[in-house]
């Protein structure tokens, strides 16, 4: 998978976390900006010019300012990837087996044995299992093989120029400016990926300032080249999104036939022991506390693979927004530490983009929220699908199907 489709799902809910990492002048800075509603978009070099005035304003030297954008531009190859994310149009199946590769499975191997004491220590300090992380490196980069070759500063600039997202990608442009002035980051020769994600686990300038770990004790936070860096700085980043230490996220779940679909779902938390009273079994047994909260995931819906989803799940949900994503980086880690591949089962086939947009519209239309007409099954449109689903008194399971659609067309 190319490491930079996740991006933007990502960045969904990143705004708090980025205003976060700054310091306190760049804080006040962008505050202030924000209440004067400095526009985005028109012509860059006025864009730039605010810009300065804004770092300016927090005490960043004029001439710093100056000189740290003087090469900046706009990189259309950004904005084209910017609209191009099909990748998570893939059915979980689909996205899962292709992530999964034997490549990717050799190579984790190998990766774990040449860094075993790094690993180790993470294990001990912060309790996440080293699969967590090594699925996460092979999604995100090819264990750094695949870190991207764009202009970080470039990319920045161009996604807080463009007027879809700015709240999200300004604070970070303000982020690389400090990481500048501290000698960690050169608006010329530091590259990443197309929405200025830096290094082996991908870390915006905001994160690597809030969160980045000088691991190896050589005085600097470098993602791109230390392994130990950058894991240990993934770790903060999970600690930091809330993960419990050395509790489960994910656990493949068997369900009784005459189950209640209408409770599959992140919007349904039962107690593990709960479920398992309801007839939830698990496939691989681990050491779940029973009172532990968890959900009931079906992915492509009854007919296919079912899991337990526990509360470290939803950590992956706010490293990466995408549903299809979380769920593959979260199996992929329990795959790395031993559990069995997931029982694919019979899935009913997913609907084409060009009919999930129509069910999309549908749904919108009658008042249930999709969130973005995008031709994705994301979260909110599996939510909407199963309540129209309880609604029309069909399977609530949530997964897309043409007699849904057909319900929604019949004005009566």
């Amino acid at each position: 998978m190319d490491a930079r489709s996740g991006t933007l799902a990502r960045l969904a809910g990143l705004a708090p976390r980025v205003r976060a990492a700054l310091s306190a002048a760049l804080v006040a800075a962008a505050g202030q900006a924000a209440s004067q509603d400095v526009p985005c978009g028109g012509d860059l070099r006025s864009f730039l010019n605010g810009l300065v005035a804004e770092a300016a304003a927090s005490g960043v030297p004029s001439a710093a300012a100056e000189a740290f954008f003087s090469t900046a531009a706009i990189d259309p190859e950004v904005i084209r990837r910017d609209g191009k994310q099909g990748i998570f149009a893939k059915p979980f199946t689909e996205f899962a087996l292709l992530v999964m590769s034997d490549y990717r499975k050799a190579k984790s191997i190998a990766f774990e044995r040449e860094n075993r004491p790094i690993l180790d220590r993470i294990e001990t300090n912060y309790g996440i299992g080293r699969g967590v992380l090594l699925a996460f490196l092979a999604l995100e980069t090819d264990f750094g093989v695949n870190q991207g070759d764009f202009n970080t500063l470039n990319a920045l600039v161009t996604l807080a120029h463009d007027c879809r997202r700015p709240e999200l990608f300004r604070p970070n442009v303000l982020a690389a400016l400090e990481l500048y002035r501290r000698g960690d980051f050169d608006p010329v020769e530091t590259t990443g990926a197309w929405a200025g994600e830096i290094g082996m686990i991908q870390m915006l300038p905001a994160d690597l300032l809030a969160h980045g770990v000088d691991a190896d004790g050589d005085g600097r936070v470098d993602l791109k080249r230390s392994v130990a860096d950058a894991l240990m700085s993934a770790a903060q980043i999970l600690t930091t999104l809330g993960w419990q230490a050395n509790e489960p996220w994910l656990v493949e779940a068997a369900l009784p036939d005459e189950f209640d679909w209408s409770l599959t779902g992140l919007e349904t938390e039962l107690a593990v022991s709960d479920w398992k009273a309801r007839g939830v079994g698990v496939r691989r047994e681990v050491p779940v506390a029973g009172n532990l909260p968890a959900s009931v995931l079906i992915p492509e819906g009854r007919k296919g693979p079912a899991f337990l989803a526990l509360r470290n799940f939803r950590v992956y949900l706010e490293w990466n927004r995408s549903f299809v994503y979380a769920t593959s980086a979260a199996f992929f880690a329990t795959h790395l530490q031993g559990a069995p591949l997931f029982i694919a089962n019979e899935p009913d086939p997913p609907l084409p983009a060009d009919e999930i947009k129509e069910l999309q519209r549908l749904l919108a239309n009658r008042g249930y929220d999709v969130g973005p007409v995008d031709g994705i099954v994301g979260r909110l449109t599996r939510r909407a699908a199963q309540l129209a689903q309880a609604d029309f008194g069909l399977p609530a399971d949530g997964w897309p199907t043409p007699e849904l659609i057909e319900r929604l067309r019949d004005p009566g």
